[in-house]
């Protein structure tokens, strides 16, 4: 069994929207762009509103997980976040590095569209797993073929009809090997080629329509997946 291993993970990036407002979307609004985490126990090492977060959450024999986000205003508009993810792996470093740090890129990217579309807007979050064949080697390929957008690159419109799901259409926000992102006018929905990290392929849904139904969100998508790795 392999020892535990330190990791950092370090992303900088220009986000639309002020420091304060990336702040409210990386403590209370994560649903909106990521997945909740209300529920972690994490604690607040460093506090200041609004240049400067840490959390971190403490375990047995030496394991932490702690996120760090240092915000400065940019001229003409816009936030600069310094992102730091440091850690121990207990085993699969290096698998788990690696999907780590692509999930990173990927969130991130995700926070700046929430931001710039619908920032403050409430949201109704799903999240859905693809049946266990997802994670054969072309999972990923199988379910953007499926979607009718594979080959098209990020900036590009897309509009699809989904057996089970309907009318989809908006743009192609992000899409590369393991991640896609499909932003239409009231929502995000993110897809995660997880079959290269040893996981089923996976996806959110964040809706801010105002009629969002998580539980029939669920359902629906699930019964597509169903059918594309049947």
């Amino acid at each position: 069994m392999t020892a535990n291993r330190e990791f950092e993970i370090v992303a900088d990036t220009v986000l639309p929207g002020t420091p304060e407002r990336v702040w409210q979307a990386v403590t209370a609004d994560t649903s909106a762009w990521m997945f909740p985490t209300d529920q972690w126990p994490a604690v607040r090492t460093v506090d200041e509103f609004p240049a400067h977060l840490v959390t971190r959450m403490d375990g047995p024999d030496g394991w932490f997980n702690q996120l760090e986000h240092v915000l400065e205003p940019v001229d003409g508009g816009g936030a600069k976040l310094h992102y730091v993810h440091s850690g121990i792996f207990a085993e699969n470093w290096d698998e788990q590095y690696d999907g780590a740090s692509k999930h990173t890129e990927f969130y991130l990217h995700t926070l700046g569209q929430y931001l710039e579309h619908f920032d403050g807007r409430p949201v109704v979050f799903t999240d859905i797993q693809a049946p266990a064949a997802s994670q054969a080697p072309e999972g990923f390929v199988q379910l953007k073929r499926a979607l009718g957008v594979d080959g098209i690159e990020a900036g590009s419109p897309f509009a699809v009809d989904l057996d089970g799901v309907g009318h989809v259409s908006g743009l192609v926000d992000f899409a590369n090997d393991n991640f896609l992102g499909l932003r239409t006018s009231d929502t995000l929905y993110r897809f995660f080629g997880r079959n290269a990290f040893g996981a089923p392929v996976g996806m959110t849904v964040h809706d801010f329509s105002g009629s969002g139904d998580s539980e029939l969100t669920s359902k629906t998508w699930s019964a597509f997946l169903e059918k594309v790795y049947a």
